[in-house]
């Protein structure tokens, strides 16, 4: 069979999806009240339709894309260079953007999960198992309290708890005075106890000198892990956090893709890896990322760009691959919004997620949910030679 003869990419649309969250939600760099989604929709000559999505933090705050810019990208770059390419084929449809698009890691995370979801369904099996295979049916998941209101977090901890739906919380610091920030550590895990584990935050507002004073209180109030303390780019300020051995140091916004993994290996400059797939570039560079931490004795994390359910459950599909998630996940971003946009929400009990065994992504979308909430649209169809 040649190539022509496969069924062929036919068009790519992009939709925007303004959802609002239950609660504001507070980090070091920006307050979200609503969270907005890039959909994308990947057709193919054979009639099939692969779905993608790319979700970022507080819209340019939080990197250099956003799902406006995304939407760009896709729209002008990305949809003309695939334009009639061999759908059966992500891996080399995703070396192509490769050669001609540089960045846009989240951009291209969404394409190859849309490519990965049509050949699920294509071949009748789940995304997982088109990754090598899953481990797991279903993945830990932590809920982040970030309310910055002790009382109201503890009662939040408690409802989770005793519902079974999450029993580790990371709590968001960083935006007030260090003794404020690791007194409201303290007085939530003094709360919850040996109940739960308790984690923090700082998405990098801390300088050096006051990430080891921070360490050395959050160890005393009982923190179990400290994530991206200090600016992503200073690789030896990580290292020199983790020699102090205080608690567990996590790499966040420092990893973008196995090249950086790869240093902060060479260098011990991390105690634990928080895995994303849109920050990595997609989910086969994800697992590049964590093959990289997990041989280097690195523990693993799933982490999330607080996704929705398609961006969420690519994750899970992924994470599902992994060797070991010593860590567990943070898959919570379906449950941080009002509105659901799937037929069948995503599963979440005993608390952890469930991933699908469907083919695919193994979801399938509210179209009536989708119309409502997107923002605008814009579709790029391709009249393909023999389609």
């Amino acid at each position: 069979m040649t190539a022509l003869a496969n069924p062929q990419i036919l068009g790519i649309e992009t939709i925007l999806l303004d959802l609002p969250t239950i609660r504001p939600h507070v980090l070091a760099m920006a307050t979200m009240h609503a969270q907005t989604i890039c959909l994308v929709r990947l057709t193919c000559s054979d009639g099939i339709v692969g779905l993608g999505e790319a979700t970022t933090i507080g819209g340019l705050a939080y990197g250099p894309e956003a799902p406006e810019t995304i939407k760009t990208a896709i729209d002008t770059y990305f949809a003309p260079l695939l334009a009639g390419q061999d759908a059966t084929r992500p891996a080399a449809a995703m070396a192509l953007v490769a050669r001609h698009v540089v960045g846009n890691h989240f951009a291209k995370c969404a394409i190859e999960t849309a490519l990965l979801d049509a050949q699920g369904k294509r071949l009748g099996l789940p995304v997982s198992e088109l990754l090598g295979g899953r481990r797991v049916d279903s993945l830990p998941v932590l809920w982040t309290l970030a309310s910055g209101d002790t009382a109201r977090d503890i009662a939040e901890a408690e409802q989770m708890l005793d519902t079974r739906r999450h029993d580790a919380f990371k709590l968001k610091i960083g935006k007030r005075p260090i003794e404020q920030d690791v007194a409201h550590v303290g007085a939530i895990k003094a709360a919850l106890g040996d109940r739960a584990s308790v984690r923090v935050d700082v998405n990098m507002a801390w300088d050096e000198p006051t990430a080891r004073r921070g360490l050395a209180m959050l160890a005393d109030a009982g923190c179990d892990l400290v994530e991206q303390p200090i600016i992503r780019h200073n690789r030896d300020g990580m290292a020199r956090l983790v020699a102090l051995g205080l608690v567990p140091v996590m790499a966040d916004e420092s990893l973008t893709g196995p090249a950086s993994a790869m240093d902060f290996a060479r260098a011990a400059a991390a105690d634990v890896f928080a895995v994303k797939i849109e920050q990595s570039g997609g989910l086969d560079a994800a697992r590049a990322v964590a093959q990289i931490g997990d041989a280097a004795c690195i523990g693993l994390y799933g982490g999330t760009m607080l996704e929705g359910a398609i961006g969420t459950i690519a994750s899970a599909h992924a994470f599902a691959t992994f060797p070991a998630l010593k860590w567990g996940t943070e898959l919570f971003g379906p449950l941080l919004l009002t509105e659901e946009i799937l037929e069948r929400p995503l599963t979440y009990a005993d608390f952890s997620l469930e991933v699908p065994a469907g083919p695919g992504l193994g979801i399938a979308l509210d179209e009536d949910r989708v119309e409502h909430f997107r923002r605008d649209r814009t579709a790029t169809q391709f009249a393909l030679q023999g389609a």
